[in-house]
């Protein structure tokens, strides 16, 4: 079992890893559209989305979707939803890694083909994605506490560099009283998804508790870099050069210099630090689409088998490794045939039609949870 702060890691990693990829772009597309309004209401979705499904699952101790499925559901409707929410992480993770591979290819290297690179990270996720999800949480607290001081740095860095210019800041709040936009809505919220994440890594914790006192810096942290998402690359780009820059704050970053560095390029800093937690990340995301689709194999487990996934018989053990090593064979060969078949703008697509998917499933499934907590009650009475 695990300390309540890793439950607030799980949030931070996929908030600061959002600022580079789908959500930026998102905003900074709806920057006249009522972006603001839309960051204030994805916050407070967002806030209150988390804190009912969090008070949920944790009625569950030590148990996961697989198993809570199995228990309270019937066979015909746990299975066909394990698979679903199986599916939904393991395309998290894809579009995470095709768009890492796009950015290396752009900004670090030219010259290498995609599904070299993709080979290499592959193998790094493949690996780590199979591990315990406790040396998962440890390891998401080790990058964190390497990258966000370089993070808070390059972001120093950039609010006082003469070039940037506060004059296309204030330009975009200009446009403050118009109406927020679903769509931003939706791409904001993303970057608070972190937390859903404990639809397996609630195996780990115990007596998981959220205290007020510590649950405000969610909304506000959540504001604070959603801001920065947005206002730094309109900085440095302008109000209308900005949307031209697919993957805006890898731009702003090499615009950046370092004159009393080793490495005179902020954008290798930048991408060391981006690439350590778009990796963790991906092993997040299917390590818990492993484990859900593991789950659709399983029957009603109990609660000290779920902690462990290795537990078991020795056929049991087989079983899952076998299911392990063709659901990630499979992935594999599908992301090294995408990487050189997706161009930037169906990768962009594909993320936009994610992100919508993900809104608006997301209140069906704490509606599911509603329901499954009130089962689990009427048949502890009985």
């Amino acid at each position: 079992m695990v300390s309540r702060r890793y439950y607030y890691y799980l949030f931070m990693i996929s908030m600061v890893i959002n600022i580079i990829n789908l959500v930026p772009r998102v905003l900074i597309l709806t920057r006249f559209d009522g972006v603001f309004w839309s960051i204030l209401l994805a916050v407070a979705y967002c806030t209150l989305t988390m804190y009912i499904f969090t008070r949920l699952i944790i009625q569950f101790e030590g148990q996961g979707f697989p198993e809570i499925f199995n228990t309270y559901l019937p066979r015909a409707a746990a299975t066909p939803l394990l698979i679903l929410y199986s599916i939904f992480w393991f395309i998290a993770g894809c579009i995470l890694l095709l768009s890492f591979v796009d950015i290396t290819i752009r900004f670090i290297s030219p010259d290498i083909r995609g599904r070299a690179v993709m080979t290499g990270f592959l193998i790094l996720v493949v690996g780590a994605s199979r591990i315990k999800a406790t040396s998962i949480l440890y390891a998401i607290e080790t990058v964190l506490m390497l990258c966000l001081p370089a993070m808070v740095f390059i972001l120093v860095k950039a609010l006082i560099n003469p070039a940037f210019n506060w004059d296309s800041v204030l330009q975009v709040f200009t446009y403050l009283w118009t109406k927020p936009k679903l769509v931003t809505v939706a791409g904001a919220s993303f970057a608070f998804t972190g937390y859903v994440n404990l639809a397996i890594f609630n195996r780990s914790f115990q007596n998981l508790k959220l205290e007020l006192r510590h649950f405000w810096l969610v909304p506000v942290s959540g504001l604070l870099i959603l801001l920065v998402a947005l206002l730094v690359p309109i900085g440095y780009h302008g109000t209308i050069g900005v949307e031209d820059h697919v993957y805006s704050w890898f731009s702003t970053a090499d615009s950046l210099r370092m004159e009393t560095f080793v490495v005179e390029r902020v954008v290798y800093l930048f991408y060391i630090t981006y690439l350590s937690m778009s990796l963790v990340t991906v092993v997040i995301y299917w390590h818990v689409g492993l484990e859900l689709f593991k789950g659709c194999f399983n029957g009603k487990e109990s609660k000290g088998e779920s902690e462990d996934g290795e537990k078991g018989t020795g056929k049991k053990t087989r079983k899952s490794r076998w299911i392990q090593a063709v659901i990630l064979f499979t992935l594999s060969a599908i992301m090294i045939y995408l990487v050189e078949e997706l161009n930037q703008v169906q990768l962009a697509q594909a993320g936009q039609w994610f992100l919508n998917f993900r809104f608006f499933s997301e209140m069906p499934l704490i509606l599911l949870l509603i329901l499954l907590v009130w089962k689990k009650r009427r048949s502890a009475r009985r």
